[in-house]
C-alpha cells in the first residue's frame, strides 16, 4: 500500500487539519466534545506549617463533583521541603492525575497537575520567577508562574505574594506592576505580534491569578468582626457589605492593579488571620480580618472563562490563613501540531512515591477494618 503523503501532511507541516491532527479539532471533540474543561485553581499561605494529613477540604471539596482536568495549586510561605509537599498534594488528587510541572522560588510554589490521559496535548511547559525583594535570604515575596498551550489555547498560571501590612499599598501595586513587567513568559511558544505586550498577562488566551495578595480591609476591627458576628453564612449581601472597603476590589474598579481581570462573587468569610488550630480570628496581634487570599483571572476572548465555585477551606487550621479555592470551566479551541509538545512528560518520582502511600494507608484501613470484623 502506498503512503499517501499529501493525506498526513497536515500532521508534518502542523496546520490545523481533521486528519491525523493531535491537536486538532477532531481529536479535540473526542475528548472534550463541548470543547470546554474544567480547571481548579487553589492558593494557601501554609505559614511555615506542616498541612494536615487530609487535604480533601481544600483539593477535593463536596462542592467538586468531578476530579478537574487541570489542578493548579500555588502555596506561600510553603515548608521547606518541596518534593514532600508534591508528593502530599499527589497523594491526594490520586492516580487518575499526574504533575506536568512545578516551579519555586524560596518558599513560593506553584504545582500544575493534568489528567494523565491529557498530557498528550499540552506544549512543553515554561515556568518564570521574579523576586520583589531580591536582597533576602530566603525568598518569601513575589511570583512563580508557568505556562503551556492546551490544544490550541495558551494558559498562563501565576502564584504571588504582595507586600504584607494593611498600609503598604503603593507597595502592593508597585509589586503587581513589576510581575507583570519580569515574568518573562512565553519563551520558545509562539505568540501572534499583537500579543508582545509589556503585560506577561496580555499574552495568553487565558490566565488565572492566585496568591497571597495581601490587599485589606480598611476598617476598625471591632466594626468588621460586628458585621461578620451578624453574618448569615449564606448571605451574598454582608460580603457585599464588607468588601465595601476591599483594597483589592477597590485598586480593580480604579484600574490601578489587576486591569482586565475579573473575580467571582465573593461569599465566603475572609480567610485571614485566624489563631492556628482554630477557626477564630486572631486573638493575640488582633489584626484586621482581610480577603488576603484571591483568585482573579483574565480572558482574551469574553466568556470563555466560566467560574462555576469559589470558596475557602475553613476546616484546615494549621495556618494562620485558610486555603481559597476556584472551579473554573474554560473554553479550549483547536490547535496546531507545529509547536514543541511535552511528549506526554511528567513526574514520575512524585507519582511513584504517592502511588505507594496511597497503598500502604489502604493496606492500613483494610487491616483495621479485618480487625474490628473480628472483635
Amino acid at each position: 500500500t502506498l503512503f499517501n503523503f499529501e493525506y498526513y501532511r497536515c500532521y508534518v507541516v502542523g496546520t490545523v487539519g481533521s486528519h491525523g491532527s493531535l491537536l486538532g479539532l477532531s481529536e479535540l471533540l473526542r475528548y472534550f466534545p463541548d470543547q470546554k474543561i474544567s480547571v481548579f485553581v487553589g492558593t494557601w499561605n501554609m505559614n511555615s506549617q506542616l498541612p494536615p494529613k487530609d487535604l480533601d477540604d481544600f483539593l477535593l471539596p463536596l462542592g467538586v463533583n468531578h476530579l478537574p482536568d487541570i489542578y493548579a495549586v500555588g502555596v506561600q510561605e510553603g515548608v521547606q521541603d518541596r518534593r514532600e509537599w508534591e508528593i502530599t498534594l499527589q497523594t491526594t488528587v490520586g492516580p487518575s492525575h499526574v504533575l506536568f510541572h512545578s516551579v519555586g522560588l524560596g518558599v513560593l510554589y506553584l504545582a500544575i497537575f493534568l489528567r494523565r490521559d491529557l498530557i498528550w496535548f499540552c506544549s512543553d511547559p515554561e515556568d518564570a520567577a521574579y523576586s520583589t525583594r531580591p536582597g533576602s535570604v530566603v525568598k518569601t515575596k513575589g511570583a512563580v508562574a508557568i505556562s503551556f498551550m492546551f490544544f490550541g489555547t495558551s494558559l498562563l498560571f501565576i502564584n504571588s505574594h504582595l507586600t504584607a501590612h494593611e498600609k503598604k499599598l503603593k507597595e502592593r501595586l508597585s509589586d503587581y506592576e513589576k510581575l507583570c513587567v519580569m515574568l518573562d513568559l512565553p519563551k520558545n511558544l509562539h505568540v501572534k505580534p499583537q500579543c508582545q505586550s509589556k503585560d506577561v498577562t496580555a499574552r495568553f488566551d487565558n490566565v488565572f491569578w492566585c496568591g497571597d495578595l495581601n490587599f485589606r480591609l480598611t476598617q476598625k476591627r471591632d466594626v468588621i468582626i460586628k458585621l461578620l458576628e451578624n453574618r448569615n453564612l449564606q448571605n451574598v449581601l454582608s460580603c457585599e457589605t464588607l468588601l465595601k472597603y476591599d483594597q483589592l476590589q477597590k485598586a480593580m474598579n480604579e484600574g490601578v492593579a489587576f486591569r482586565d481581570f475579573h473575580e467571582a462573587t465573593v461569599t465566603f468569610v475572609p480567610s485571614y488571620k485566624y489563631n492556628t488550630g482554630s477557626c477564630l480570628f486572631d486573638s493575640k496581634k488582633l489584626r484586621v480580618p482581610s480577603y488576603t487570599d484571591r483568585v482573579l483571572f483574565r480572558y482574551k476572548k469574553k466568556d470563555t472563562i466560566n467560574c462555576l465555585l469559589y470558596d475557602i477551606a475553613e476546616n484546615i487550621t494549621t495556618s494562620d490563613h485558610k486555603p481559597v479555592y476556584a472551579l473554573f470551566e474554560v473554553c479550549v479551541k483547536p490547535g496546531r501540531d507545529n509547536i514543541p509538545l511535552a511528549a506526554g512528560l511528567f513526574n514520575r518520582e512524585v507519582y511513584l512515591e504517592a502511588s505507594r502511600r496511597r497503598s500502604a494507608a489502604l493496606e492500613s484501613q483494610d487491616q483495621k477494618s479485618y480487625v474490628c470484623s473480628v472483635m
